[in-house]
């Protein structure tokens, strides 16, 4: 259990929940909540701005003697046993939330009294008394401070009563996600006027899925739309293609203008065509230089850009009106009417090897037919084809599913997706930086 802060009138305390054990007796040397842990070592928190001989000075000294040495099997699995029981209400808060509202009686916060004086007892190093002999508890309070001993005895509350308020929690809290959230000055008052305390968690758990409509997920059908790219036949002779491609080299194109097979390295401008006759705007997203263009692959860059440029020579300049499809993928741009520039800077052919049984061992190692080259890249494809539909399939269903159920997502779930993600980023800065280091 971990509680951050001091005890200040503004300060919230904050619990861990993967830490929210029972914890043992001060007399088997307790976990203070009021300060992060180190390993088992446990401290009571020291009390700032006092005087280097001021008793209270000495409190702090002393606090840093009580030592936690409690194995961490025990502190996780022993809850201890309060002389009453604590009254506990439970109200529901949207986002997946629960309040606890914990009352602790007077005869719980007695015995908490009675441990928590006896244990500095043990500890105080008063003046006239030796360490571990029987201090009048008059004397005893004075010397180490009325407001202290309050402090250390709400700390001790807190301490043996989390366990039991949260056990109606066990198994539905989220991890890290408990907070008291009565502040630490509030529980003071009430404790020295009441001679008792209240205090309010707030916790995270797990969230309710609702269906809309209720039982909707029974007999649901969905088609699911497969993508023509990954048919496995096609996507076999394509690999086939780019393979048998590869072993070929480029040869400079003089005598002809551009045509399906060839490479061209073109310079290309886009702006828009206003109805207005107001000033074109240029289209960044569709400009490039030295864009190396494969007219095999002309339709997959833009539709009908082939067919536009078919016969242009190197050194040639073309000029044609194009609009964007519905379907483009940048919304701005569907629709929009432009007007291309495009230059041809330089026009390859590629010189291809014969396509047969002579290069099946440069298509696919281990081949010796070019049969075998286009079996073993067929099996490959159909795999991928499989892997394909069931992602395909997948991603259907749970696009189904989210808009037929309704989750009120913990806060607590937020921040720690929030975490990662940002350590995530602050680990590809490191290492961005590290590899800039290393390169100068």
């Amino acid at each position: 259990m971990v509680l951050y802060g001091t005890a200040t009138a503004s300060t919230l305390l904050e619990f861990k929940a993967s830490l929210l054990s029972p914890c043992p007796s001060f007399g088997s040397r307790p976990v203070n909540p009021l300060i992060q842990p180190v390993k088992n070592t446990i401290f009571f928190p020291a009390i700032k701005h006092v005087s280097s001989n001021s008793p209270s000075q000495q409190f702090k000294k002393i606090s840093n003697t009580f030592v936690a040495s409690a194995s961490t099997a025990e502190v996780d699995t022993l809850v201890e046993k309060l002389p009453a029981d604590l009254n506990v209400t439970e109200t529901e808060e949207p986002n997946s939330r629960v309040r606890l509202s914990v009352e602790v009686p007077p005869v719980v916060c007695e015995d908490c009294y009675r441990r928590v004086i006896r244990e500095f007892m043990k500890k105080a190093k008063v003046p006239g008394f030796r360490p571990g002999k029987n201090v009048p508890e008059s004397i005893l309070i004075n010397y180490i401070g009325k407001q202290n001993i309050q402090k250390a005895i709400v700390e001790s509350i807190l301490k043996r009563t989390l366990p039991h308020a949260m056990s109606s929690m066990t198994g539905k809290a989220l991890e890290d996600s408990i907070r008291i959230v009565t502040k630490f000055s509030e529980m003071e008052n009430t404790y020295s006027s009441l001679n008792s305390l209240r205090y309010d968690i707030i916790v995270d758990v797990a969230p309710e899925v609702k269906w809309v409509p209720e039982y909707g997920y029974k007999n649901l059908k969905i088609v699911v739309e497969i993508d023509s790219e990954i048919d496995a036949k096609k996507a076999s002779e394509e690999e086939l293609r780019r393979r048998h491609k590869s072993l070929g080299s480029l040869r400079i194109v003089t005598d002809r203008g551009v045509k399906l097979g060839d490479v061209a390295v073109l310079d290309i401008s886009a702006t828009t065509i206003e109805a207005d006759d107001s000033d074109a705007k240029s289209i960044p997203s569709a400009e490039s230089r030295g864009f190396q263009f494969d007219t095999e692959d002309g339709d997959r860059i833009l539709p009908g850009f082939l067919e536009a440029i078919t016969g242009i020579q190197r050194g040639e300049t073309k000029t044609f009106q194009y609009v964007f499809p519905e379907s483009w993928a940048q919304e701005n741009l569907r629709g929009i009417e432009a007007k291309f520039t495009v230059e041809c800077k330089e026009l390859f052919y590629r010189d291809l090897p014969d396509l047969d049984d002579s290069i099946a061992d440069k298509l696919l190692p281990g081949c010796t037919t070019l049969e075998e080259v286009k079996k073993a890249l067929l099996e490959k494809c159909l795999e991928v084809e499989q892997t394909a539909k069931e992602q395909a399939a997948d991603n259907a269903i749970l696009d189904r599913l989210c808009k037929m159920v309704e989750v009120d997502i913990p806060r607590s779930l937020f921040e720690e997706q929030g975490r990662e993600l940002y350590g995530a980023q602050l680990l590809q800065m490191q290492h961005c930086n590290w590899s800039r280091q290393i390169g100068s």
